[in-house]
């Protein structure tokens, strides 16, 4: 009789098969004379519980690390970090130290995506040779390779690329999940001929099922980023103006989901320029399509009656509390005239303008008002000084300050210390002010993948 199947654990099939039989055995075959259970026909209870237990413990130890591997995957929040992860894993799990996954969706809106575990630039290349077929159908959803060299029916420059890298065996699944279809394929390579016993194959099964669906999700999320990144180049100046006697600069780093900041510099009559930089609340597309409103708007008020800021951010608060009442935004506008570097400055809500020049490094204390559309009906005085020749003014967000990770009046102070410390040669040319004040200011950005604030930094420097 053959050993009782416990039904299978969390769709974990029971990796210890029943004992297989050709013939009955005699009864003096199981048990020797002497055996109070001779003549029985039954198994030893003992030896069956310790089989259950067997294979339970088992069962128990391949939950526990799906669980512990797939909840590492959840923890990746960018598709290449979840690629690397998954072939980390299931490196693990097939026991294989290379390996290449690659992410091509069916319907061609990309991102399209290749990663490697173990194999550097020159091997993915090479690798990148190998032709594919031709009908994404044509990719099964398991494919071995148990030897790479021998095994027919492995095309020549296959053949070629295993021997020029190393492999001799390769295991293979296709991605697909429920919502996209097929995303790509895994692939893990062996050093050696070998093949993975089915408990790893059904484990690595169940593994990358759960994958496909994460990648799937981190897809889409690329996908919606990539589209708010194009909507918001689109919405902002593709670039500034050159007007007699001032010389611009600015730089935008944009948070991830989208960010509602903004800025502009507009030629103005008789040789004057504005400039405003702002931002609403909220995030994604709908503060982004918001931002390219504003920004329109104020353009037009700017052209209009640019001579008065005070006037220009009035129109822009009505027109923001009649089509959008339930959003807020800040804004600062700049009505310069380079000739006689007179500038006019109005914000509402927003942090004030710095001047940077050989002499002196100061705040422009504008008045302090409520953000557009927090009140019903917005007005605060401007205030007017005149910048010296070689003098910077430097307009930017709170994403800058926010970034910093600091107490608003420590970053105050930080963006002042950061100015008052730029060399000669970066306060005579605005692009580098920008450059040493946002390197000074947030000098580990680059390291967070996705952040929550946009900065912008916009210089104008009168010669």
């Amino acid at each position: 009789m053959s050993a009782a199947r416990l039904p299978k654990v969390a769709g974990i099939d029971p990796p210890i098969p029943a004992p297989a039989h050709t013939a009955s055995p005699t009864v003096e075959q199981q048990c020797p004379p002497g055996d109070p259970n001779a003549h029985s026909g039954t198994p030893d209870p003992a030896e069956r519980l310790a089989a259950a237990q067997d294979r339970l413990a088992s069962w128990v130890s391949d939950l526990t690390t799906l669980h512990e591997l797939t909840e590492r995957l959840a923890g990746t929040a960018t598709l290449q970090d979840a690629l690397r992860e998954l072939l980390r894993a299931g490196g693990t799990l097939v026991g294989a130290r290379r390996g290449l996954a690659a992410v091509s969706p069916v319907d061609r809106l990309g991102p399209a995506t290749v990663v490697g575990l173990g194999l550097g630039p020159a091997e993915l290349g090479v690798l990148e040779t190998v032709p594919l077929p031709a009908a994404p159908g044509a990719v099964p959803a398991e494919e071995i390779h148990t030897d790479l060299c021998r095994e027919p029916g492995i095309g020549r420059r296959h053949r070629e690329v295993a021997l020029r890298l190393g492999f001799g065996a390769s295991y293979g699944l296709r991605l697909s999940a429920e919502s996209t279809g097929r995303l790509g394929s895994a692939l893990w390579f062996y050093d050696e001929p070998a093949e993975p016993a089915e408990r790893r194959r059904h484990l690595i099964g169940l593994y990358c099922r759960y994958a496909a669906e994460h990648l799937a999700r981190l897809l889409e999320l690329d996908r919606s980023r990539a589209t708010v990144a194009t909507l918001r180049e689109e919405l902002l100046p593709t670039r500034l103006p050159r007007v007699p006697g001032v010389r611009l600069a600015v730089r935008h780093r944009p948070a991830a989901g989208g960010g509602g900041d903004w800025y502009d510099a507009l030629p103005l009559p008789e040789g004057a320029l504005g400039l405003s930089v702002g931002g609403v609340s909220g995030g994604g597309m709908s503060a982004v399509a918001a931002m390219g409103r504003l920004r329109a708007s104020l353009r037009a008020y700017a052209v209009m009656e640019g001579e008065d800021p005070v006037a220009v951010l009035s129109d822009l608060e009505l027109l923001l509390r009649l089509t959008e009442p339930a959003r807020s935004a800040t804004a600062l506008f700049a009505y310069a005239e380079p000739a006689s570097r007179k500038v006019v400055v109005a914000g509402a809500g927003h942090c004030p303008p710095l001047v940077v020049g050989a002499h002196r490094v100061e705040y422009v204390e504008t008045s302090l008002s409520a953000p557009l559309g927090m009140l019903s009906c917005w007005e605060a005085p401007s205030v007017e000084f005149r910048a010296l020749a070689g003098e910077t003014l430097l307009l930017y967000t709170d994403g800058l300050l926010h970034r910093t990770g600091d107490p608003v009046d420590r970053a105050f102070a930080r963006l002042h210390a950061a100015a008052a410390s730029a060399p000669r040669t970066a306060r005579d040319d605005p692009a580098q002010l920008v450059e040493h004040v946002l390197h000074t200011m947030l000098p580990d950005d680059h390291e967070d993948p996705h952040p929550t604030e946009d900065v912008v930094l916009l210089a104008a420097r009168f010669d």
